[in-house]
């Protein structure tokens, strides 16, 4: 099947969208999953759906990354069972907003930096020490065109992205000297549920944010992890960008049809 074959993957935000395209594709490679997601329920269907093949063992836990403690008993239950990734993806991240400044929602902003920036710290932190005591490890942190040109009404958001981008690279040198690597994916404009996130449920919104053009799938994201992680250990695909063709910055979209 390939490198990944027999690794243990663990992936955050795997309910749905991204994270549970990466499942998927990990699966197909036979690698051992470990799966976090708030919807634990979402989590146990995803697990039976990719459970009919004994080599590729299925484990999940509902875990909010922001929170620490949740976090931390976690990684501490894989860790007492000898189980260590041999690659993070680091995928548990949302938009909440569309709105300037001087109008937006404090709580929104909350959600977005417990998300995206402290839920990434935590889950990094409780993992990177059992990868460095294994002598093995690979972090994929899924970032944003966000996190490279900040676009209107953005703010906060990309503020979150650009932290994602800036540890990233942080930990890249942090890990200098290990055979450990740091990576980051940063696509554009991808249809799941984000926008609806963003959106706070209205679904017609959410639908408008892809009109006119053919945006990324969770699959294309997720085929392009797959080739990070598969790359030899020698070889470390620092950052991908990735975007639909139709796409050309943070926000110039041809939306022509």
């Amino acid at each position: 099947m390939g490198r990944l074959e027999g690794s243990t993957v663990l992936v955050t935000g795997a309910s749905s969208g991204i994270g549970a395209a990466c499942a998927r594709r990990f699966a197909a490679s036979g690698a051992r999953l470990v799966l976090w997601a708030r919807r634990e329920e979402r989590l146990r269907t995803l697990a039976a759906e990719l459970g009919d093949d004994p080599g590729s063992p299925v484990r999940v836990a509902g875990v909010d990354v922001r929170d620490r403690a949740a976090v931390e008993a976690s990684a501490g239950a894989l860790a007492r069972d000898g189980v260590v990734p041999d690659v993070l993806v680091n995928n548990a991240g949302l938009a909440a907003g569309l709105d300037p400044l001087q109008e937006g929602d404090p709580e929104d902003w909350d959600r977005m930096i417990d998300t995206n920036l402290k839920g990434l710290l935590y889950v990094s932190r409780a993992l990177l020490p059992h990868m460095l005591e294994a002598g093995r490890g690979h972090v994929i942190n899924v970032g944003s065109t966000a996190g490279h040109q900040v676009y209107p009404r953005g703010n906060v958001y990309n503020a979150t992205k650009f932290g994602v981008r800036a540890l990233t690279e942080g930990l890249n040198l942090d890990l200098a000297g290990t055979p450990l690597r740091a990576s980051s994916v940063d696509p554009g404009f991808v249809e799941t549920e984000f926008s609806v996130v963003r959106f706070h449920g209205d679904e017609e919104r959410a639908d408008a944010v892809y009109e006119g053009f053919r945006p990324l799938a969770a699959d294309d994201v997720a085929e392009a992890i797959h080739y990070v992680a598969s790359a030899p250990e020698h070889v470390n695909v620092f950052q991908i960008i990735l975007l639909p063709a139709a796409q050309r910055n943070a926000y110039v979209v041809d939306r022509a049809g």
